[in-house]
């Protein structure tokens, strides 16, 4: 084989492979999804003892095929990026080989076979088969704002921890005496997290009057702390709006980068030239 021709197939076989863009692109991508879906309900149906004594033999195979092929769609990967350790130490890499190797452990460790569940962090992929574009963006437009944002979100967190700290220790002076759990200061804190958040696991709760109308207007408090990181991530997504720009699937062979406008012919961030039918 020519290295014109290896070079062709392997750019036609990536395009298929990475890329929702084209028609075999998308089926494949829908084929896999399936799969994965196939593959996960298996994992669960195994785990229940009366379906896994009456159908071992058949879940056990057909786990097994499933785990072939996708050890195929892996390999497959890598072959057709120029920079194989790119794609193997990238996100997508990383969660493609855990959801591929738990088969293959738990003939040596057994008890791992449920690590299968992972491949369901690969049905992340609905997006790039979908080809909802404006869902992209705005993905690119979340991950922005949560970035800038985070120097606010970590200063209010600290706020909320002290804040606990301050309102536990004041619960434990209030009820210790009065036999309502709050016997420590930590546990104290522990229950004002839990109320400050709205869980309330109602483990702990206070007896006396002035306890628990500390405890009401500490439930209240909590509403209006909650909608305070939602706040600062909104406003850093509307200012990121005007950046918004359309764009596709199209993965570059080079590096990996998906991120590009529609209509692009080379990849901006290497400038590797992108594939077009």
């Amino acid at each position: 084989m020519s290295k014109k021709s290896s070079s062709n197939w392997k750019s036609r076989l990536h395009e298929i492979i990475y890329e929702a863009d084209t028609q075999a692109g998308k089926i494949f991508d829908i084929v896999l999804l399936v799969t994965i879906i196939a593959s996960i309900v298996l994992v669960m149906l195994e785990s229940v003892s009366e379906i896994d004594a009456k159908y071992h033999t058949f879940l056990h195979v057909t786990e097994w095929i499933i785990t072939i092929l996708f050890s195929i769609e892996y390999i497959a990967r890598i072959i057709t990026v120029k920079k194989p350790f790119k794609y193997i130490f990238s996100f997508y890499g990383i969660i493609d080989l855990l959801s591929t190797i738990p088969k293959y452990i738990s003939i040596i460790f057994a008890g791992t076979h449920s690590l299968v569940a992972l491949r369901a962090l690969r049905l992340l992929r609905i997006f790039r088969i979908l080809k909802i574009a404006r869902y992209v963006g705005e993905s690119t437009n979340l991950i922005r704002a949560l970035k800038l944002s985070r120097a606010k979100i970590v200063l209010f967190m600290l706020f909320v921890f002290i804040l606990c700290i301050i309102l536990g220790t004041i619960m434990y002076l209030v009820e210790s005496g009065a036999d309502s759990g709050f016997t420590s200061i930590p546990r104290s804190v522990y229950w004002a997290i839990v109320t400050l958040t709205t869980v309330g696991y109602g483990d702990i709760a206070p007896l006396t009057a002035l306890g628990q109308l500390i405890a009401s207007f500490i439930m209240l408090m909590g509403y209006a702390i909650i909608a305070v990181p939602t706040g600062i991530v909104t406003a850093e997504m509307t200012k990121t709006k005007r950046h918004k720009v359309q764009t596709n699937t199209q993965s570059c062979s080079n590096c990996l980068e998906e991120k590009h406008r529609d209509g692009a012919h080379f990849c901006h961030k290497c400038g590797n030239e992108l594939h077009h039918d």
